[in-house]
């Protein structure tokens, strides 16, 4: 039976319309009939005997003495297929009705305690939407403050890095600083003229002492910090291009010492 079918059977029977939905929606929710609506009927029987014709009726309210004479009229009209426990033969209501009808009071306290269930159920549902509601607006605002967090930390990290360039641009400027007073004091008082007139003899120069390393330094380790100066002063590098043709002039020099030797 579906529901459009259950209404008219309950609106045949002489129950009200109200009360007709209220039955059709518990019959439902109960799975007694199917949900087929938008008119939909089948045709032929819709019940499958008499007794549960009887059944029906008295769950849904009908007065005992109306239940008869409907289930009877039903049966002519083929909307019952077959006849239960011949209940229908007889003038009387056999003794199975009643038994039915105290299984039915026992189906309605089990009703009403399940209606109970389900609105604890459904309270403690929403009591859970609620607090993942709750939740969900928490890692919200976490969220917000992290990103916060994170644009003050950007800001800071480029302020670092703004400082970190300004830092090596004047540890170059005091580099060059320093190979200036290096060259003045390699060309003398006497000025870079005489100096270039008059140079020292190459095997009397001291490369240690003019880099600044131990009187023991081996020729590769002045080779290396020539090297490094001559990367720091080069102009490609940003470096002063007289700084790199002394240095390179004095690296030549060495170089050549060395290989005579």
């Amino acid at each position: 039976m579906n529901t459009d079918q259950a209404f008219d059977f309950l609106r045949q029977a002489g129950v009200t319309e109200d009360i007709c939905i209220q039955t059709v929606r518990r019959w439902l929710r109960e799975r007694k009939i199917n949900y087929e609506g938008n008119g939909l009927r089948k045709s032929g029987y819709i019940l499958e005997d008499t007794d549960q014709a009887f059944d029906m009726l008295m769950d849904a309210g009908v007065p005992e003495g109306m239940c008869t004479p409907l289930v009877r009229r039903w049966l002519r009209e083929g909307k019952i297929q077959n006849v239960g426990n011949g209940t229908l033969v007889t003038e009387t209501i056999p003794k199975e009705i009643a038994t039915k009808r105290v299984g039915h009071t026992d189906q309605d306290k089990i009703i009403r305690q399940l209606k109970v269930r389900i609105k604890a159920q459904d309270e403690h549902i929403e009591g859970m939407e609620k607090l993942h509601q709750n939740s969900i607006n928490t890692l919200i605002q976490q969220r917000n403050k992290l990103k916060i967090e994170i644009v003050q930390l950007e800001n800071e990290k480029n302020e670092l890095q703004s400082e970190t360039k300004k830092l090596l641009q004047e540890n170059i400027d005091l580099r060059n600083e320093l190979l200036k007073l290096k060259e003045e004091l390699y060309k003398g008082p006497k000025g870079e003229q005489e100096q270039t007139q008059n140079p020292p003899p190459p095997l009397q120069v001291d490369f240690r002492r003019k880099l600044g390393l131990s009187k023991t330094a081996s020729p590769k380790e002045v080779l290396a910090g020539y090297k490094k100066l001559l990367i720091i002063t080069h102009p490609d590098h940003g470096g002063n291009a007289a700084a790199f043709h002394y240095i390179k002039t004095d690296y030549d020099q060495f170089r050549s010492t060395n290989k005579e030797k």
